[in-house]
């Protein structure tokens, strides 16, 4: 692939110390872990990749995915380890021991003031299809694809309170016109 990326201001040349480097995961606190993993895993029908837990610092991370179809996961938990580490697209959940059990724990969503972190985005095959999902399952809306001046990208929360974008891709390609 020769595409060199788009050049708006402040775009520098990638240097060779970078090569292979990739994004691999983002991470989201979440307070109680049960509630997260069933809304990412029924909702959005990720597998949990690899548990981490750290007794010593009370917390626990959880790496999801959607592995593609055919794809060799390995079963053996170190080498599962090295490979979770090295995808793309991997969301972490990180769990503190005892969130869970106080009333008025919350997260701050990053979209209330001082608003910082926004959204996590996924790219699913048919929109449509995907809202009447997230209605036959109680999810949350923070705009509909029909709703507000951008078409075609619905919003919603997770347990949690975080936005998750969702859009389907081959609808988007008039954006920036």
């Amino acid at each position: 692939m020769n595409f060199p990326g788009e050049q708006p201001p402040g775009v520098q040349a990638p240097t060779a110390e970078t090569e292979g480097f990739r994004l691999n995961h983002t991470m989201l606190r979440v307070k109680d872990p049960e509630k997260a993993l069933a809304f990412y895993t029924r909702v959005f029908g990720m597998q949990v990749l690899r548990r981490l837990d750290f007794e010593e610092m009370q917390f626990s991370l959880y790496f999801l995915a959607r592995p593609e179809p055919g794809e060799n996961v390995p079963e053996d938990t170190a080498e599962r380890t090295v490979w979770t580490f090295s995808q793309r697209g991997v969301l972490e959940l990180t769990h503190n021991w005892g969130t869970e059990a106080q009333d008025d724990f919350a997260y701050h969503d990053g979209n209330t003031e001082p608003q910082g972190f926004g959204h996590i985005c996924f790219s699913v095959p048919d929109l449509e299809a995907t809202v009447a999902w997230f209605d036959a399952n109680d999810v949350t809306f923070v705009k509909r694809p029909d709703q507000g001046k951008l078409k075609d990208v619905a919003f919603v929360k997770d347990v949690d309170g975080y936005w998750i974008e969702v859009v389907q891709a081959d609808r988007l390609g008039h954006l920036g016109d």
